[in-house]
């Protein structure tokens, strides 16, 4: 009888399942490398190939951290949230209080969330599948249904993409104006805001977004050049020559993204230097992750000699109920947020050090700032990165 009942909850805990079905022919990057492998490869080495708990140290010890200090969801149940952008083709969306109860019995093993998060389906992140089967985008629906629950797909065995006359012998394709003229909506599915545990919003990226006529993909995949969206030849022994953006997706963690992404200027008062720097991108740096950094390392020097070294982060910092540091994803409110405003600008003054006559100026960016970096033990050397933005140095 207790085994009935125990099954019977198990059954019931998950009936907001939704089961995403991709067919095997189209699951993994591999199946698209015979026509698209210049694509794939260059997909391989990108973020979105990482985008899962096994493969980002960032993300797992995120989510680890959480299932710690909140007692009232299981660790399946936050792997299962976060995939609503991070793997968008799980099987199972949602999870109630019943299975709560089933997963702290540790009655869990079989069923259907962890069958799903276990799938190869969703090994890849987000890969080919995730952005090319999509068949609609609703931005009709409220700012806080993200990722897979802001799409509808297409049957399996149809691709959507940029071209009209695009043909393949392997699978149907259509175009979608989202692949085209408006990547923006595709980008938005995921990159526009997240909420933390608390219901705090702390970072909202589409709505300080500025149009400026200038798309996500301008920056993060390159603008388009020569060449071919798949090898595949036609009857003539010809492929099909396009206008094709990179697949790498490059962002925050590119260290050449950053050379130059701010403009940087210093000038000299009675007692101080001023830095200013100016934003010319349509979304505030730092965005994105909350736990983000812009660091001003400025070195007083006597001669060749460095005699002083002041420091100003440019960070937001978080803290939880009991008004404690945390991270992003446990705050419940931000207790401060140091950013420079798309096509915005901000001035910091640094006193100048006695005995100096020159001050060498480095701008840097890093992924996660020293609080949060501590919270979460990173080890990978990436999270503590300086990548250059700008340097200068200034007469005194």
């Amino acid at each position: 009888m207790r085994s009935l009942w125990l099954l019977g909850i198990l059954s019931a805990s998950l009936y907001a399942a939704v089961a995403i079905q991709v067919g095997d022919k189209f699951k993994d990057s591999s199946k698209c490398k015979a026509c698209h492998s210049h694509i794939v490869k260059q997909w391989e080495e990108s973020w979105h190939a990482k985008s899962h708990y096994d493969n980002d140290e960032y993300f797992q010890k995120t989510i680890d951290y959480v299932a710690r200090k909140n007692n009232r969801k299981s660790l399946n149940t936050i792997k299962i949230e976060c995939a609503t952008c991070h793997n968008p083709r799980i099987s199972v969306t949602s999870t109630t209080a019943e299975y709560e109860a089933i997963s702290a019995l540790k009655l869990d093993k079989d069923s259907a969330a962890t069958k799903a998060l276990k799938s190869d389906q969703i090994s890849e992140g987000i890969n080919c599948v995730v952005c090319h089967n999509i068949d609609q985008i609703h931005d009709e629906l409220p700012d806080n249904k993200r990722g897979i629950h802001r799409v509808s797909w297409m049957k399996t065995g149809i691709m959507s993409g940029p071209y009209s006359d695009a043909k393949s012998p392997y699978h149907k394709v259509e175009r979608r104006d989202f692949m085209d003229n408006n990547p923006n909506q595709l980008c938005f599915v995921c990159h526009a805001n997240d909420t933390s545990e608390e219901g705090h919003r702390f970072s909202s990226m589409q709505t300080e977004f500025i149009d400026t006529g200038k798309q996500c993909v301008d920056c993060h995949m390159g603008p388009r050049k020569a060449g071919v969206a798949a090898t595949l030849r036609d009857v003539n022994g010809k492929v099909h020559n396009r206008l094709i953006r990179d697949h790498g997706f490059k962002g925050a963690h590119t260290e050449s993204m950053w050379q130059g992404a701010l403009k940087v200027n210093a000038s000299k008062s009675a007692n101080a230097i001023t830095v200013t720097l100016s934003n010319p991108q349509p979304h505030a740096l730092p965005s994105g992750f909350g736990s983000r950094e812009i660091v001003i390392d400025a070195h007083y020097m006597s001669g060749k000699k460095i005699i002083k070294t002041e420091v100003l982060s440019l960070t937001s910092h978080y803290v939880n109920k009991r008004g404690k540091a945390t991270i992003p994803h446990l705050a419940e409110k931000t207790i401060s947020n140091i950013s420079i405003p798309a096509l915005g600008s901000k001035s910091f003054a640094l006193p100048i050090a006695e005995g100096a006559d020159s001050v060498s100026i480095n701008v840097s960016y890093r992924l996660v700032n020293d609080e949060v970096r501590e919270i979460l033990e990173l080890k990978n050397p990436i999270w503590s990165k300086k990548m250059v933005i700008e340097k200068l140095t200034l007469k005194l």
